[in-house]
Order: structure tokens, then C-alpha cells, then sequence
């Protein structure tokens, strides 16, 4: 019962963030469209996403993994289980990593670049 509410509380979260854009947040087609900026950002330096992009990128690959076939061919339940918490994991960081995304990008569009005159 115990595990049953807490996946329930955590694809709650998750329904909400997806929801934000209706409440004023960001869209979820905001944050899909913000990610090939963000990794660019990255790659360049000047975004301080590098680590949770790796970290993004490994559950991702974990998740579509041929490799990872084997356990749901023998543990059918927990094979499942394992890859349902990384899906849901993942999605969550990559709702989280686009909205601090698109407030770092509002924040440097706010900023002049030019020098100060003493």
C-alpha cells in the first residue's frame, strides 16, 4: 500500500509539472524546444548544465538499453519497476532542468553586455 501511494505521489508531480504551462509556468513544448539550446549552452560553457545532462543522458541511455532487456526477460516485475522509476526520474529532471533553463535564459536576456565606465 505504502509503495502504491508513493508512485502515486510521484506521477502526481510529474502530471503537475506537465501542467505548469496552463498555470504560467512553462509549456511542455516550451521545455522540449528549450532543450537543443540548453545542451548547446553547455557544450559552449556558458550553461552550468553539464553534470545533469550527463546524469540525463545515462538514464537515458540505461532506459533504451538493449542490455537492459535481460532483466525484465527474468525478473519481469522488477525489470519493469527499475525502468519505470528512471522514466519517471528522467522526466521529472528533464521538467526541472529546462525551467531552470529558460529562467537563466530570461535572467542573461535581461543583462547589457557592454563595459562599465568608471
Amino acid at each position: 500500500m505504502a509503495r502504491t501511494l508513493k508512485r502515486s505521489a510521484a506521477f502526481a508531480a510529474l502530471a503537475r509539472a506537465l501542467m505548469a504551462g496552463a498555470r504560467g509556468g512553462p509549456s511542455l513544448g516550451a521545455r522540449l524546444a528549450a532543450l537543443p539550446r540548453m545542451i548547446k549552452a553547455t557544450a559552449r560553457g556558458e550553461y552550468d548544465g553539464g553534470l545533469r545532462l550527463a546524469l540525463m543522458t545515462a538514464a537515458a541511455a540505461y532506459v533504451v538499453s538493449p542490455v537492459d532487456l535481460v532483466p525484465e526477460m527474468f525478473l519481469a516485475v522488477l525489470g519493469l519497476v527499475d525502468d519505470a522509476v528512471m522514466v519517471t526520474w528522467l522526466a521529472g529532471s528533464v521538467l526541472a532542468e529546462t525551467e531552470r533553463f529558460l529562467e537563466w535564459e530570461a535572467r542573461r536576456a535581461s543583462v547589457v553586455p557592454g563595459s562599465v565606465l568608471s
